[in-house]
């Protein structure tokens, strides 16, 4: 188990909520086999334990954007478990994060004979059909990080159940303002999935009576673009001259909004807290910009979703619930309701612990 894993639990509950919330074969192993040994076990909801992982078998990471820091070391975890699984690895995407933006390549994937699709979904309906398409074509589809409708994908690698994201993202702000006054979250995309159930879950956790002294007054949206949660983050302290905090559970909104707050006058008057990277936010918490912040290892999320589709396209899961398949280095894993596989608690970053993370 990897350190992260042992890392700090901020109280993540049981709940598993879905979301509201890789050139050619070797060894005799193509999509229409895969296809056919595991479309099989789906269509008699049994799978094969004991099947042996595929060598050479194809498998693509579609990221919500390519060239983002977060979904290039989640990326590059998957592309370490297809090494260690004799496979082949592939990386595509968009430059941006919008709706419609991944169905193309998810057309052009399929038709390049994939046996396994990644993808973290940049709107949850968006490019379901794309998907439904590779499916029925012989690709097994796994979503990561954010989710489709469940109907979509066969699994769904989630990074910690929704309701421990939004217990630990409330926690941390009531903490470092001192259970008082305005806050504001600063999020990616109006349409991302896991955004949108972390936030609902954040409201409701808000009408706890520890928090009956919070007041939520803004959701801001820097559609995790750097400038524009940049300006996003200005504008919120702008606008509600008595903001004591913001959340952003969102890799390129925390260190957009830190980097601001390090250069304005409301560095450590204003809290700030949030889903980021050690090495992206290490320079803020060191000079007082950021108290703490959490996040699971995005490269753990990668690797274990590429386990998961190399245990698909192997026929020894289906995606069916009390399946299990062992994720290298990782161990063992279980399959939940509506096909959903959980990585585990996220870690809280302090000055304490940042040195002891690269990534």
């Amino acid at each position: 188990m990897s350190a992260y894993r042992r890392g700090l639990s901020v109280g993540a509950t049981a709940l598993t909520l879905t979301a509201l919330l890789l050139s050619a074969a070797c060894g005799g192993t193509t999509r229409e086999n895969a296809g056919n040994d595991t479309g099989s076990a789906q269509a008699s909801g049994a799978a094969n334990p004991d099947a042996q992982i595929k060598e050479g078998l194809k498998i693509a990471f579609l990221p919500k954007q390519v060239n983002n820091p977060y979904f290039t070391t989640s990326d590059n975890g998957g592309k370490e478990a297809v090494t260690e699984l004799k496979g082949n690895f592939k990386e595509v995407g968009p430059s941006e994060a919008s709706a419609s933006s991944q169905v193309s390549y998810i057309n052009t994937l399929s038709q390049q004979g994939m046996d396994v699709i990644v993808t973290s979904a940049n709107d949850p309906n968006a490019i379901c059909g794309a998907l439904s398409q590779a499916k029925a074509a012989g690709a097994k589809i796994v979503t990561f990080d954010s989710d489709t409708k469940p109907e979509c994908r066969q699994i769904f690698v989630n990074q910690v159940t929704a309701q421990g994201i939004a217990e630990n993202q409330v926690k941390l702000i009531s903490q470092q303002i001192g259970g008082e006054g305005e806050i504001a979250i600063l999020s990616a995309t109006a349409n991302a999935t896991n955004q949108n159930a972390w936030i609902a879950l954040m409201k409701e956790e808000l009408k706890k009576p520890e928090y009956s002294k919070i007041k939520l007054v803004t959701v801001a949206y820097g559609n995790d673009d750097d400038q524009k949660s940049f300006q996003e983050m200005q504008g919120l302290l702008q606008s509600y001259p008595n903001l004591k905090g913001v959340i952003s559970p969102t890799t390129v909104g925390v260190a957009a909004a830190a980097r601001y707050l390090s250069g304005s006058q409301y560095k450590g008057k204003v809290k700030l807290t949030g889903l980021g990277t050690p090495n992206q936010m290490r320079e803020y918490i060191k000079d007082g910009s950021v108290d703490a912040f959490a996040l699971w290892n995005p490269a753990d999320l990668g690797y274990l979703a590429a386990y998961a589709g190399a245990a698909l396209a192997s026929g020894q899961i289906t995606g069916a619930e009390g399946d299990k398949f062992k994720a290298g280095k990782l161990g063992e894993f279980s399959v939940g309701k509506d096909g959903v596989v959980v990585l585990g608690p996220p870690t809280v970053f302090d000055k304490n612990n940042i040195d002891q993370f690269q990534f």
